[in-house]
């Protein structure tokens, strides 16, 4: 490799490595028009590629990202280059985002990519690719999402969720919910717009005293808590994580509620029983299940619950029909939920009637995940340097990627989220008031 770049080198005898990535920088970032500067090295010249004044900064440490935007163009190459530190993001983490759709639909001249392309050529490639922070991380690979078999599962469970308990204490709120807030207005504060969450969730399972509450996929124990504390229920949740269930059972015994609440490691297909529950609820669960377990899922729940019993499940949805090659489902299952997969909210509509439920009620709730996140990244960058002492400086950086991700595809429509309500159908009169207002109010009608 070394023979041929020094070949190469020969076709451009004046120009340093400098120059070099420059052009390279000039040519890709002709015509954009975010708010972006780059640099080479943290003591380099500063470029601005955008408007000015710019509000993020790219600084590349390597000449690798450089030679990939051109040799190998994939956006998700440049954010691993971020995660090794070989690109560092200076300032606003949304307008770095702003490149990937630029990046995508990039079409440069043929004369203009091939001298492009003779250029990175000559690029030298350092041979000590990782960084320290690379060392400490086990990188997920995509499993076969045709298998979701229940160890992979708790394999892609432990690898999200079993990063550290103090590392989501640092963003999330006092109560550890990990999942769409509920904003009553735009200003709450995130404490209040999940304790609003998790009220509503219990207004719609019109949830009563000395009830049974199943939640699948409970979490750090935030619902069945507020469920027991707030309505009297008893409540039963499981997780497949080994952090969330020991910090549930903490926090269970530490408020008293230890003949009320309880919590366990198991995975939904190993319930057993029928019809013993009330009510049922799934937040942020069921995008873990894969696509063809989808009925079984349904099935199990179905089950579980009585008949004429109410089932909420809230969970994200995007775009595209079981889509599976879009940069952000790569990107998303490369580094965060290595067993995801999402679909439109109509086929999940589909396969739960299909399942012999009643579809009651379908809220969408995008523009609250969207500020939820945003909420989150600012949290998070907020504690960067405390993070450090349970993370390493990569997981920052991917946890900080995908939130701010993930913030402008609720924005932009590409992912939504729903709470689907639905009745276990029993062929008699619906037992639930003739309004929707008790789901905003309370209220009986």
């Amino acid at each position: 490799m070394a023979a041929k770049t020094d070949r190469m080198a020969s076709f451009f005898p004046q120009q340093s490595d400098a120059e070099k990535a420059r052009k390279i920088l000039r040519h890709i970032f002709t015509g954009y028009n975010g708010s972006l500067a780059v640099r080479l090295g943290r003591d380099g010249e500063t470029m601005t590629v955008g408007k000015s004044p710019p509000d993020c900064v790219l600084v590349f440490n390597r000449l690798k990202p450089l030679r990939d935007l051109i040799l190998a163009p994939d956006p998700l190459r440049l954010a691993d280059a971020h995660f090794r530190g070989w690109v560092d993001i200076e300032g606003n983490i949304y307008t770095a985002l702003e490149m990937r759709d630029y990046l995508q639909s990039l079409k440069l001249p043929a004369v203009q990519k091939f001298s492009l392309w003779l250029t990175a050529l000559t690029l030298p490639v350092a041979t000590d690719e990782d960084s320290p922070g690379q060392k400490n991380r086990v990188w997920s690979k995509p499993l076969t999402m045709a298998r979701h078999s229940k160890r992979m599962n708790r394999e892609a469970i432990g690898f999200h969720y079993d990063v550290s308990n103090d590392f989501y204490r640092l963003w999330l709120d006092a109560q550890m919910v990990y999942s769409c807030a509920y904003f009553r207005h735009a200003d709450d504060s995130l404490d209040d717009a999940q304790s609003s969450k998790l009220d509503l969730i219990c207004r719609k399972l019109r949830l009563q005293p000395g009830e049974r509450l199943l939640d699948i996929g409970c979490g750090w124990g935030a619902l069945v808590i507020w469920a027991a504390r707030h309505y009297g229920v008893t409540a039963h949740g499981i997780t497949l994580s080994h952090n969330q269930y020991a910090y549930a059972v903490r926090r269970v015994r530490e408020l008293g509620l230890d003949g009320q609440v309880t919590v366990e490691l198991r995975d939904y297909r190993d319930l057993e029983g029928e019809g013993i529950y009330d009510k049922v609820s799934s937040v942020g669960m069921f995008e873990h299940v894969g696509l063809r377990n989808l009925p079984r899922y349904f099935t199990a729940v179905h089950r579980l619950l009585r008949d004429g019993g109410l089932f909420l499940n809230h969970g994200i949805t995007q775009d595209e029909e079981g889509g599976t090659s879009t940069i952000g489902f790569r990107f998303i299952n490369k580094y965060v939920f290595p067993d995801g997969e999402l679909d439109w909210i109509s086929n999940i509509q589909v396969v739960m009637e299909r399942g012999a439920f009643e579809i009651h009620d379908v809220e969408s709730l995008r523009a609250h995940y969207a500020l939820t996140l945003r909420h989150w990244v600012g949290r998070l960058e907020a504690h960067h340097q405390e993070a450090l002492a349970f993370v390493p400086e990569a997981v920052y950086r991917i946890w900080r990627m995908y939130m701010a991700g993930c913030a402008r595809q609720f924005e932009n429509g590409e992912m939504g989220v729903y709470q689907i309500l639905a009745v276990k159908r029993n062929r008699r009169p619906l037992a639930l008031p003739l309004t929707r207002s008790y789901l905003v109010t309370g209220g009986g009608a």
